[in-house]
């Protein structure tokens, strides 16, 4: 259960980052895609680090 939740958690907060740029510097969404699909790799990356991790603990 700890894995969902961490991706949640990096991909909500990266994409609410990303709003929060939109809103103060530019009137379109171009750092909220940017962001999220950067935050939807770096979860993907955490989630294949932590998979490998418990593979070698075997």
């Amino acid at each position: 259960m700890n894995i969902p939740f961490q991706m949640g958690v990096i991909i909500f907060s990266f994409t609410y980052l990303g709003i929060w740029l939109d809103k103060t510097y530019t009137g379109t969404n171009v750092f909220t895609i940017i962001v999220s699909l950067l935050s939807v790799f770096l979860s993907l990356y955490n989630v294949i680090r932590q998979v490998k991790n418990l593979n070698k603990e075997d």
